[in-house]
C-alpha cells in the first residue's frame, strides 16, 4: 500500500483522507474565527484578489472546490449574478454544512455538493472557472485532482488555486516561530484543538512551492500558468487556462 504525508508524519494513503476529515470536522464551527485570528483578517484580502484574477462574468458557471464556509462562493455569486451558477463543494460534510447554511441565511442559496476533488461528479467542459482555496494541500493525489479540475473546465476556462506557499527567506524564522509555537496555542485556546493547527503548520511545509505547483498545473494540461505571491509568499495564487 502506498504512503503519503499527513503533516510531517508518513501514513498510509487510505488513512490520510480519514485524518484530514477528522481535522476539519473538529474545527468547522470555529474555522472562520480562527482564519481571522491566524491571518489578522488578511485571508479576506487574499480571497478577493483570487476571485478578481478569475475574471468571472455575469451568467458564467463557477465550481468552488473545498469551499468550506463559503467565502469564495459568496464573492463569486456577486460576480455571476442571477443568470450564473456557483456550485459549492467540499469533501467534509461538517464544513460543507457551515458554508451552505451561511449562504442560505444570507439569502444566497446555491447548489452544495459533498465530493472528492479527485473524483469530481461533473461533466467535461462545464465550468468557466474552477477554484480551490486552502484545500489543495490536503488532497492525497494532487496531480489527479488537478487533472479533474482541467477536465471539467470549458475551453477558455480558468483554474484558480489559492494556497499557502513558500515564504521569502527573510521571513522564515519568524514564520516558523509563529507556525509551530503560537498557532497551536491559538488553536487550543479558541477551538480546543491544538493538534489540528499543528497539522495545518506541517501541511503547509509539505505543500509544493510556487514553481513546483506551477509545473504540476502544466503537467495537468493547463496553459499560460502564472502565480502571484502575497504577503511575502505566505500565500500564492496560481492561475492557469484550459485552451
Amino acid at each position: 500500500m502506498a504512503n503519503t504525508h499527513f503533516g510531517f508524519e508518513t501514513v498510509d494513503e487510505n488513512d490520510k483522507a480519514k485524518r484530514v476529515a477528522g481535522v476539519f470536522t473538529s474545527v468547522a464551527s470555529k474555522y472562520d474565527i480562527m482564519n481571522d485570528l491566524m491571518s489578522v483578517g488578511l485571508h479576506r484580502i487574499w480571497k478577493r484578489f483570487a476571485v478578481g484574477l478569475a475574471n468571472v462574468h455575469q451568467g458564467q458557471r463557477v465550481l468552488d472546490i473545498a469551499g468550506g464556509s463559503g467565502d469564495l462562493s459568496r464573492l463569486f455569486l456577486d460576480k455571476v449574478g442571477s443568470a450564473g451558477q456557483v456550485v459549492l463543494t467540499d469533501i467534509n460534510n461538517a464544513m460543507l454544512r457551515v458554508g451552505r447554511d451561511r449562504l442560505l441565511d444570507e439569502g444566497m442559496p446555491t447548489p452544495a455538493t459533498q465530493c472528492d476533488a479527485e473524483k469530481l461528479p461533473f461533466p467535461d467542459n462545464y465550468f468557466d472557472v474552477v477554484s480551490i482555496a486552502f484545500g489543495l494541500r490536503n488532497v492525497t493525489h494532487k496531480d489527479i485532482a488537478l487533472r479533474e479540475m482541467h477536465r471539467v473546465l470549458k475551453p477558455g476556462g480558468r483554474l484558480i488555486v489559492l494556497e499557502f506557499s513558500k515564504v521569502a527567506k527573510p521571513l522564515e524564522k519568524v514564520y516558523d516561530l509563529y507556525s509551530f509555537k503560537l498557532l497551536p496555542k491559538m488553536g487550543q485556546l479558541i477551538a480546543n484543538d491544538s493538534d489540528s493547527y499543528r497539522y495545518l503548520a506541517e501541511s503547509i511545509r509539505m505543500h509544493p512551492g510556487q514553481e513546483e505547483l506551477k509545473q504540476m498545473m502544466i503537467d495537468a494540461g493547463l496553459e499560460r500558468v502564472e502565480y502571484f505571491n502575497m504577503t511575502g509568499g505566505v500565500v500564492a495564487v496560481h492561475r492557469g487556462y484550459k485552451l
